[in-house]
């Protein structure tokens, strides 16, 4: 990959606070999760709007210093052009696998009841332009963006280095990345674990300024499902939304033609048409999408008309196209795949706003757009550091399945 650019929200400076603390141990389980701060009632910002920073070219990384300095504790490190892959492996089968220097984390399998193991997150590789460098999209991101009184410009980190590993396979791995901005005033970390139930994505945030420190962004997680059709939300009634556009970031995936309400399909349910449709449909989609570029969409238009609501079903569909910020909600619910007969538990903290995104059932069912979009965010209010202080906040997602 040759470059990378995430978003930077543009914002009005607001003042506001939040210090939550995502605490991690070596064994967690869901119980454990929620003795954290219970999320209360939000003020929040209405203006959302999207951009991307200047790339910044990656920098080679040395698949043999990383073996020699980091191997064991159960991770391994494959060279992939200019990148490393870091595998992270536990005794009872799951896995989790990230990349250097972007910190995309592209797999998380997950050990099963069945003794097997699951794909829990959805990635997509395609081929770029030059047709030597390989799109890779999907799977658990971090667009974040930082501003302070300090600075003119807002800092994005685009490329992160590894810090630390530590754990065993036996019981829980840990690979810590760092990410400093050019005066080294701003420190975060990038925490991954692997537990034997559990996939968790950390931040810590270090404002050496002498200036309050904004926190735009969050964390975004692509779970793979079979079809947006078979998915449910369990636990969101009452929660308090905003309907947004999709954001658009280097790794998020979003459907070329996301909104279009007059594309093939659009609006219907695979499970309610007949054979005949269903094939006629598809064999559509792939005639109009032909020669469509991927991997970005239009930026959000601030003054884009918004809806505002209450979630009012506790067992929700995800099967029409959607995209919302829940600005009151519960830091846990679940997904349930009722395609593949599985469950996920997804949860947050120090994050104050839920992301759910669906790109709809009009696409084929397994395909690249066979996933949900969850984020950890602070979209619509900003986190506010004080100079000195930390904070700490992620995701985390979890496998009841066992």
């Amino acid at each position: 990959m040759a470059s990378s650019s995430v978003f930077s929200p543009k914002f009005t400076l607001t003042s506001s606070k939040s210090n939550h603390i995502f605490s991690s141990t070596s064994t967690r389980s869901l119980g454990s999760f929620f003795s954290l701060v219970p999320s209360g009632p939000l003020q929040y910002k209405r203006d959302f709007a999207i951009a991307k920073v200047a790339s910044i070219p990656y920098q080679p990384v040395n698949q043999e210093y990383l073996e020699e300095e980091f191997s064991g504790h159960g991770v391994t490190f494959e060279g992939i052009g200019e990148n490393c892959v870091a595998k992270m492996e536990l005794e009872n089968g799951s896995t989790a696998s990230l990349m250097l220097p972007t910190g995309l984390i592209t797999s998380y399998k997950a050990h099963m009841w069945h003794q097997g193991t699951l794909e829990l997150l959805h990635t997509s590789v395609s081929e770029a332009d030059d047709e030597e460098d390989a799109i890779i999209q999907g799977g658990i991101s971090l667009p974040l963006t930082f501003v302070s009184d300090d600075d003119q410009e807002a800092w994005s980190p685009t490329t992160w280095s590894l810090h630390n590993v530590r754990g065993s396979p036996s019981d829980s791995i840990k690979i810590e990345m760092i990410s400093n901005d050019s005066e080294g005033k701003i420190r975060l970390k990038h925490t991954v674990i692997l537990e034997q139930d559990m996939l968790s994505s950390e931040l810590h945030v270090s404002n050496s300024k002498s200036s309050p420190l904004q926190l735009f962004g969050g964390v975004m997680g692509h779970l793979t499902v079979s079809s947006p059709d078979a998915i449910y939300a369990l636990g969101l009634e009452g929660s308090s939304f905003f309907d947004k556009k999709p954001i658009d970031t280097e790794f998020v995936i979003t459907p070329p033609r996301y909104g279009d309400k007059s594309q093939p399909g659009y609006g219907q349910v695979y499970g309610k048409m007949t054979l005949q449709a269903l094939v006629s449909t598809l064999r559509e989609l792939n005639q109009t999408n032909e020669g469509v570029a991927q991997g970005s969409i239009s930026s959000y238009e601030s003054d884009e008309d918004e809806e505002e609501g209450e979630e009012d079903d506790s067992y929700k569909q995800l099967t029409d196209e959607m995209c919302r910020i829940y600005t009151c909600a519960p830091r846990v619910f679940t997904i349930l795949d009722r395609g593949k007969r599985n469950s996920m538990t997804v949860g947050r903290a120090g994050f104050e706003e839920l992301y759910l995104m669906s790109p709809g059932s009009i696409h084929e069912f397994y395909s690249k757009y066979a996933y949900i979009l969850v984020g950890q965010t602070a979209m619509l209010k900003p986190i506010i550091i004080a100079p000195g202080d930390e904070w700490k906040g992620g995701l985390y997602i979890h496998n009841p399945n066992l």
